[in-house]
């Protein structure tokens, strides 16, 4: 399978389409989606673009020359923070967990505006963090400054990034939507991998329930639901789960109330 292949898998899924069922609306074959998905064949140029109008995606997306870099970009230009000053109540559950009476390593992925980052400098952990969007990081940069506290940020895909290094802490809010379920794994197993024994995976999720409508802002084809209980089902031998929680919370991103439900989990490993 190649990026093609899979963005096309994950965009028939995400719209809970059979192969069949995707070949009637774009006038072809249920055998040549499948030859797609496996990545036997490509769809010419013409299709190509039938195929993104249809899943409302551009061409370049669906070629893996498109990130979510300009999508953000613009939003963390603004001089206020997009995702406001309000850190994620799982920060403050891991410093119970795992207060830096020693020295720490944390690693934020998917950084943003660096809100969080800064918070664990502030506490005392050595923060290394990252982001995809550079107005993003240049902001968490000024706002270190201003904190006085050092960090170590830098750009990078988080699809194609491998940490380096082992680390205590690794903490990810609001990030693993952008993450296809055919790379999950491979992600969650690089993040176990560079975690210390005795260190901490600090994740939350957005979980799909057929009674919460869909957000209005939400980027189909780009940001991805995830099953109850599928996070968890990641961390299993290894890893004690030392917090489990599925709130279901109000929303008014895009100037539109809505709600989402979440599975949130920190899980420390164990061998």
């Amino acid at each position: 399978m190649n990026d093609l292949s899979l963005r096309l898998t994950a965009l028939r899924k995400e719209h809970k389409l059979t192969k069949k069922a995707m070949a009637e609306a774009l006038g072809l074959s249920r055998q040549t989606v499948s030859n797609w998905e496996k990545g036997d064949i490509e769809p010419n140029i013409g299709v190509l673009a039938k195929i993104a109008s249809y899943f409302g995606v551009s061409t370049d997306y669906l070629l893996g020359h498109e990130t979510y870099t300009t999508h953000y970009e613009e939003k963390y230009r603004q001089e206020d923070f997009y995702w406001g000053k309000k850190i994620n109540t799982l920060a403050y559950e891991m410093l119970k967990l795992m207060p830096p009476t020693r020295p720490l390593r944390l690693l934020d992925v998917g950084c943003g505006e660096g809100q969080a980052a800064v918070f664990f400098a502030r506490n005392g952990y050595h923060v290394t963090a990252f982001d995809i969007a550079v107005s993003g990081l240049e902001k968490g940069r000024r706002l270190a400054q201003a904190a006085g506290v050092h960090i170590n940020f830098y750009q990078a895909d988080l699809l194609r990034h491998e940490p380096e290094g082992m680390f205590d802490v690794i903490y990810s809010t609001d990030v693993l939507e952008y993450v296809p379920a055919e790379h999950r794994r491979n992600v969650l197993c690089q993040w176990q991998e560079h975690t210390s024994v005795g260190g901490l995976n600090v994740l939350d999720v957005f979980v799909e329930k057929s009674f919460i409508a869909t957000a209005p802002d939400w980027e189909h084809g780009k940001e991805f639901f995830w099953n109850t209980g599928e996070l968890f089902s990641y961390y299993a031998n290894k890893w004690q789960i030392e917090l489990i929680r599925e709130p279901i919370f109000d929303c008014d991103s895009a100037g539109i109330p809505h709600k989402h439900c979440m599975d949130m989990m920190i899980a420390r490993r164990m061998a």
